[in-house]
């Protein structure tokens, strides 16, 4: 293994895995990478984005201008992205990252992706002699801040327990969903209820303020009652209520409302396939077609409360 040192000549971690190459640094990848120098890995980092670049190498990062280079040199790659094309351009396109690791490198992909996108990668990782995983995430921009995310993997139980260590650098629930694939299912299962659950609670405290209730009184009264749920406690889509929140801010700097459109469509489609019902999920997709109608998919996903525009402006 090399003698590799991020750039502010912080000393390496003990473990087997030393030098990491971190691809994608939006939103969530960015606070993710942190940590994982925080936790004392060798970084080297790679965005279109050249602030976010910027921001981690200020923080001891490298900028791996040459992802063919920075490949060769790493023990393992995490990617973030957009989306299933995205991912497989980086490790499958012209210049794809598959072929360029060397043999045994451990790969894993925080991208929320269709299965069988998973799937494929996978397979192709193993004709390159790699080894794969799915990590998709749950959380929030909060939660890859402060290393308490939630992944949920996929793929053979031995590059689990390899990749553990890792993960719990950046998150604090680490669940090992099966094989390949298992972890995307899970995610788009965890994401359709989410969409579901936002979209019932922007409804049902527009109801209350359209009768006179305080949103905040109203959010507390049903957040200690039966209608408790996360969205209530941690992640309210009515300004003010939890200061913290997107709603707060302008419903800026959260999980953009394109996202969760992307992850219903990747469920609608799964369940298509399975033959399953989901009319709750489709009317949670309908509701965010709407905002894309309305130009607001730029906007957190809890701006769905921006639906009822006599009451959220």
């Amino acid at each position: 293994m090399q003698n590799f040192q991020t750039a502010s000549g912080q000393r390496r971690n003990t473990m087997s895995i030393q030098n990491i190459l971190f691809v994608g640094l939006g939103n969530m990848g960015a606070p993710m990478a942190a940590n994982l120098l925080k936790k004392g890995y060798a970084l080297q980092v790679s965005d279109l984005n050249p602030d976010a670049v910027s921001a981690l190498t200020k923080q001891g990062a490298l900028y791996a201008a040459d992802l063919t280079q920075a490949a060769a040199q790493a023990d393992a790659v995490i990617t973030m992205l957009p989306a299933g094309k995205h991912v497989k351009s980086v490790y499958l396109g012209e210049n794809g990252l598959f072929g360029r690791l060397k043999p045994d490198t451990l790969v894993i992909d925080c991208s929320t992706i269709a299965a069988d996108d998973a799937r494929e990668l996978a397979a192709e990782a193993q004709a390159h002699r790699l080894r794969f995983l799915e990590a998709p995430v749950s959380g929030g921009i909060s939660g890859a801040a402060a290393g308490t995310l939630s992944f949920m993997i996929g793929g053979s139980g031995a590059d689990f327990q390899t990749a553990k260590p890792l993960l719990e650098s950046m998150g604090k629930n680490i669940f090992h969903a099966g094989g390949s694939g298992a972890g995307q299912t899970a995610k788009i299962c965890n994401n359709m209820l989410l969409s579901i659950l936002m979209t019932g609670t922007a409804e049902a405290l527009a109801l209350g303020i359209k009768n006179g209730l305080d949103p905040k009184v109203l959010s507390g009264i049903m957040a200690a009652s039966s209608g408790g749920n996360w969205v209530l406690d941690r992640y309210n889509p009515y300004p003010g209520v939890i200061p913290e929140s997107p709603a707060s801010k302008g419903y800026r700097n959260g999980f953009m409302s394109a996202l969760m459109l992307k992850d219903l469509d990747l469920a609608l489609d799964n369940a298509r396939t399975v033959g399953l019902a989901a009319p709750m999920g489709e009317n949670a997709r309908a509701l965010y077609l709407n905002m894309k109608a309305r130009g607001l998919l730029d906007s957190d996903f809890s701006a769905v409360m921006k639906l009822y525009t006599d009451i959220v402006k």
